[in-house]
């Protein structure tokens, strides 16, 4: 009879013990699936990754041709060593943009303008308040093919970033760039000089799935009479944590114009789909 207490005892406590280990395994899982969720939609994250999203308007201010936008773009971390800040990051952003041949009419895909901008995240303030910020320059390179997809201006200017994660499952964060051209590549410019402001706000809600405002980018011309744009955008997106696999982050919003001034050409409705692989233990300079 004791022996047969004792196995039953024996088997009870393996099962124990056995769903401790899941029950904190699962728990790990779901921490760092709600912390990769905010490195995902981080401005000023160092996590390296490849990015991929694609904007699709159905519906734009003053034409009647649906257009789009494939963004390609990397996270690169700085080497510590020849770096300024502890935490530097460099990220190039590549585009194909379909746009209209002319108002109301067909439309042509082409090579867009590349962007860059190489922000240092400060040491100040410290890092247990949950607030970081982020400064460095930002350069755009008329590499588009069609005076159409880019604004035809070497541009070079500020870019700065914030991001508050002191609250657990939350984030809120803002990118701020203002590119300001030194030269143009064609006679027939239209001069720029706009403020951009991204802002973002993400809450996790479990089981790898978070909801997201951060899609949207607000153009503030400073120029008179220049355009003024000010979208709104809300999603949600997963992401896929495996053993031995790079991180997978998938999404999907709506976006549409919320404000607009002097800007006859907008979009009006878009749809966003968003992808991206994370290599967070890639740190090859360690």
């Amino acid at each position: 009879m004791r022996r047969a207490w004792a196995g039953h005892l024996g088997v009870a406590l393996a099962v124990m013990i056995s769903t401790a280990r899941i029950a904190v395994a699962e728990e790990q899982a779901a921490s760092a699936k709600a912390q990769l969720a905010k490195e995902f939609n981080d401005p000023l994250t160092t996590v390296p990754q490849i990015f991929l999203k694609d904007t699709y308007t159905p519906a734009n201010f003053g034409i009647d041709a649906q257009t789009n936008r494939l963004i390609a773009r990397m996270l690169i971390p700085r080497v510590p060593r020849i770096s300024i800040f502890p935490d530097q990051l460099i990220r190039p952003t590549f585009q194909l943009v379909t746009v209209p041949t002319r108002p109301g009419h067909g439309t042509h895909t082409e090579f867009g303008d590349i962007q860059l901008f190489d922000l240092g995240v400060l040491p100040w303030p410290s890092h247990e308040s949950g607030l970081y910020i982020g400064v460095g320059p930002l350069f755009v390179f008329p590499t588009a093919t069609s005076p159409a997809a880019g604004q035809n201006a070497w541009q070079v200017g500020p870019a700065f970033g914030a991001v508050y994660k002191g609250i657990p499952g939350l984030l809120f964060a803002a990118l701020i760039q203002n590119p300001i051209p030194f030269a143009y590549t064609s006679s027939r410019h239209q001069a720029v000089n706009t403020l951009l402001v991204q802002p973002i706000a993400l809450a996790y809600v479990g089981h790898g799935f978070y909801l997201k405002s951060g899609d949207s980018t607000w153009g503030v011309g400073w120029r008179p009479r220049s355009a003024t744009t000010m979208p709104l955008s809300f999603g949600v997106g997963y992401v896929l944590l495996r053993e031995n696999w790079p991180v997978i982050n998938a999404f999907v919003s709506g976006e549409w114009m919320a404000y607009r001034q002097f800007a006859p050409v907008a979009p009006q409705t878009s749809v966003n789909f968003g992808f991206s692989v994370a290599f967070p233990n890639l740190r090859p300079w360690d």
